[in-house]
């Protein structure tokens, strides 16, 4: 009977360090981030996080007063490291029914759209039939992966899958891959906007499907709703204020037209 009074007392005590613990006010948001992706994300000369996802996230934590810590990732979905508490949210993500599996989101920071990018003279379409027998580069762990491998690769796509956006460019410049799917203001910083990128452009009309997302929010654990809400109310007030346009307009997220 001791036994049980005592671990009765352990049990409440614990209960009342977490909930003391979750009444502390919050004095830090650490957010991971695949700096590789400009203008989103990326270190400039300097080694600096620099894009609109850090500006996006440093104004949010602002509204919050909080400290923002930035936590470079290889892979965007790092589920497993979120779960381990290695940070407390993901930047830049595109809300899907696979991922809110694992994890819940924000509301969306922003909308984008994606599209099939390949040599003009190609002739090549975002379908199954254009692209059979073609060799369609992704990145790894991305929801255009999941995509590819969902919906192109049963009917004979060759899903060639990179680590690194750098890489991919590279290997549809080289004729090592014969197109990419990509959203549309990356992949005009990484490859259309450039020199080596006169021959490429977009084909076709954007693709929409539900494991593709139609916007970027934030991830985070299941269980932290008050993050979330906080979240969302600070993003809430910065769209009230007038700083989330001034932030967004400097990036330029319409959808481009081709470039003939």
């Amino acid at each position: 009977m001791v036994l049980i009074h005592l671990c009765l007392a352990f049990a409440l005590l614990l209960s009342m360090d977490a909930a003391a613990a979750a009444d502390q006010p919050r004095g830090e948001i650490r957010f991971a981030v695949a700096a590789q992706f400009p203008p989103f994300q990326s270190r400039n000369q300097q080694g600096e996080l620099v894009g609109l996802n850090i500006d996006l996230g440093n104004a949010l934590c602002k509204q919050l007063n909080v400290r923002c810590t930035w936590v470079d990732q290889v892979l965007v979905e790092n589920f497993p490291a979120l779960e381990a508490r290695q940070f407390d949210a993901i930047m830049g993500m595109a809300p899907t029914s696979k991922r809110r599996q694992w994890v819940s989101f924000t509301d969306n920071l922003y909308p984008f759209t994606t599209r099939l990018v390949a040599r003009k003279a190609s002739g090549l379409l975002p379908t199954a039939r254009s692209l059979k027998g073609k060799r369609v580069g992704v990145l790894l762990g991305s929801n255009r992966e999941a995509f590819v491998q969902s919906e192109w690769a049963p009917a004979g796509v060759i899903v060639k899958s990179f680590w690194l956006n750098d890489e991919l460019m590279r290997s549809l410049v080289a004729g090592q891959i014969d197109a990419t799917l990509q959203g549309t203001v990356e992949i005009r910083r990484a490859l259309l906007d450039t020199a080596g990128g006169q021959d490429f452009d977009f084909l076709g009309p954007a693709v929409s499907a539900e494991l593709l997302g139609d916007g970027v929010a934030i991830a985070l654990r299941k269980p932290d709703i008050n993050l979330r809400n906080e979240l969302n109310h600070a993003l809430e007030r910065l769209m009230q204020s007038g700083e989330y346009l001034r932030i967004l307009q400097s990036y330029n997220l319409d959808d481009p037209t081709p470039r003939h």
